[in-house]
């Protein structure tokens, strides 16, 4: 019996080349989902989703995200009251055909999402004693950014689609929520069944951006 660092040392799984081809699935199937079932989620599988996403790797191992589920009606009514004055504001960017096609796209479902998580990075938190973030702080919000990422796979593979708002105003949702100052909002997450399933990303599907085969953009030096 070997010993690594005061713990049994564990042999590693074994992926095989069907879970592999799978995995390639549901990369690929990972959608951002807008338009969802109103059916409720159970809350133990959003407990297990949640439990999956902190497996993600933080700075340290800080663990710096902070996820909030917005269940109240008044709180989730300012949200979506703030999503649309955001949304009013990025249209006016556009012109002529692409003022037109942006107003017919679908940017979020947040009025029939049955769940609604709000994320954040604790930007004071002492757990990891700073380790890995002395030069580069923001690795604390890269770090929650991965549990997204993490959440958003798992969420997929348990059949659950989710959908990631960024049409907000930021300054506002930490006031919304009441949370504390320091928490940087990093992501309102919607989850729910999905309405309809897709493999092309809908912003695709509805002619705003197709998906470029450059997508790595690997430099070598």
């Amino acid at each position: 019996m070997q010993w690594v660092m005061g713990t049994e040392s564990t042999p590693p799984p074994v992926f095989d080349a069907a879970f592999k081809a799978r995995l390639t699935e549901l990369f690929a199937w990972r959608r951002d989902v807008r338009r969802f079932r109103t059916d409720p989620v159970p809350p133990a599988l959003i407990d297990r989703l949640l439990d999956l996403a902190v497996l993600a790797p933080s700075v340290g191992n800080a663990q710096p995200w902070r996820f909030v589920s917005v269940e109240s009606a008044a709180r989730r009514a300012a949200i979506i009251a703030d999503f649309e004055r955001a949304n009013e504001e990025a249209a006016r960017l556009y012109r002529d055909e692409q003022a037109a096609l942006y107003a017919r796209l679908k940017l979020a479902g947040l009025k029939t999402a049955p769940v609604h998580l709000a994320v954040f990075c604790d930007e004071t938190v002492a757990q990891g004693s700073g380790l890995g973030r002395q030069t580069m702080p923001e690795t604390l919000r890269y770090s929650v950014v991965g549990a997204i990422q993490t959440l958003w796979l798992a969420a997929r593979a348990h059949g659950i689609g989710m959908g990631w708002v960024s049409i907000l105003h930021p300054e506002r949702i930490n006031g919304t929520l009441e949370v504390a100052p320091e928490w940087f909002f990093v992501a309102y997450l919607c989850l729910g069944y999905p309405e309809e399933e897709h493999l092309d990303p809908e912003l695709e599907r509805h002619g705003w951006q197709r998906r470029t085969g450059e997508g790595r953009n690997l430099l070598r030096r």
